[in-house]
């Protein structure tokens, strides 16, 4: 044991420090006050909230006034709708049961609430066999012969 060196110290199973801990604020304090040589480079626009600034389009869209909207089904269509279904003996449930949607569905129509779907106007077409799309609106819709 004499020959054994006590100013010498082995650390056994340390792990080199990875990529995120080298450059940590307490790696760099560390490495500048052994004096080793540390590399700082400033990223462009680092840390800063590039989002939030101006650009040319931005005044273009203040500008701009026009008001963007869903077309919503014209009232006209509505009272259609409410006309044909009043002269079947319908209510707003039954004609929403016959074209297997809700009633709700059959309310927004009628209120020229709802945005116009062809799938379920061609339905109601169908069932109060009026003509609700097109330029022949409100005039009576020709199915053709009826299948027994």
């Amino acid at each position: 044991m004499a020959e054994s060196d006590w100013d010498s110290v082995t650390v056994l199973r340390k792990r080199a420090p990875t990529a995120g801990q080298a450059r940590s604020k307490q790696a760099v304090a560390a490495a500048q006050r052994k004096g080793q040589d540390v590399e700082t480079t400033k990223k462009w626009s680092a840390g800063q909230n590039k989002q939030h600034v101006l650009s040319r389009n931005t005044a273009k869209l203040d500008r701009e006034t026009e008001e963007l909207h869903h077309i919503r089904v014209p009232m006209e269509v509505g009272k259609l709708i409410q006309k044909g279904r009043q002269e079947k003996g319908l209510n707003q449930k039954d004609l929403a049961t016959r074209i297997s949607e809700k009633p709700q569905i059959v309310t927004d129509y009628e209120a020229g609430r709802a945005i116009p779907n062809n799938v379920v106007l061609g339905k109601i077409e169908r069932v109060l066999e009026i003509k609700l799309r097109g330029k022949d609106i409100g005039l009576p819709l020709h199915l053709g012969p009826k299948k027994k």
